[in-house]
């Protein structure tokens, strides 16, 4: 039996997120699974969609008749066509690990570090794009040629993978310490917590 979502009630934060989305393109999301772009009034497919992540618009994605929020459902779905029909990034044994950590008292802390981890390679990425301008044709880039590309600049890509696993490195230590104070605050007579030596 299916549990049925209800719409969160207005809240500061929300009637401010609402007075921002004036400058958002907004999406509606009708019964019959089709979409709406307002702004170009006319419908759109999920490949409409991810042309417009890919291309870094703004945008939201309401139901149609309650107008509650659906953009991370719509990204969810185009997670899952790019996963089931190409070549997928996640392994079986990461989304199992990923499932594990709904419910686990650090869910919250696992999804602020995976965002900031992501937005770290990010960083990478674009530096690369950056420094090799002219070398290549983005467009005619596919995995393989980006795969000998990256092969081909050894040192510059071995600086830059130890530069993130240090960030990584820092940002886990980060969130286990923030842990470690929110036990001793929660437990006070436990004393502090320490990860088990290998």
């Amino acid at each position: 039996m299916a549990a049925t979502r209800r719409t969160p009630k207005a809240t500061p934060e929300t009637s401010a997120s609402k007075a921002d989305e004036s400058s958002v393109r907004v999406l509606k999301k009708y019964p019959n699974r089709r979409l709406y772009d307002t702004q170009s009034s006319s419908y759109i497919t999920l490949a409409d969609v991810k042309q417009m992540v890919m291309e870094g618009d703004a945008f939201v994605v309401r139901d149609a008749k309650s107008g509650e929020d659906l953009t991370r459902s719509i990204l969810l779905q185009i997670i899952l066509e790019e996963e089931t029909g190409g070549v997928p990034i996640f392994s079986t044994q990461m989304l199992s690990q990923i499932i594990r950590f709904y419910g686990h008292a650090m869910q919250g802390m696992m999804g602020s570090y995976l965002e900031k981890n992501l937005q770290t390679f990010t960083d990478i990425q674009q530096r690369i794009a950056e420094q090799s301008k002219g070398l290549y044709d983005p467009k005619a880039m596919n995995p393989e040629l980006w795969t000998q590309f990256l092969q081909g600049q050894a040192p510059a890509m071995q600086g830059l993978m130890g530069n993130y696993l240090e960030q990584s490195k820092a940002m886990f230590m980060q969130m286990q310490e923030q842990m470690t104070k929110q036990a001793e605050t929660l437990f006070p007579g436990m004393g502090a917590l320490h990860p088990p030596k290998r």
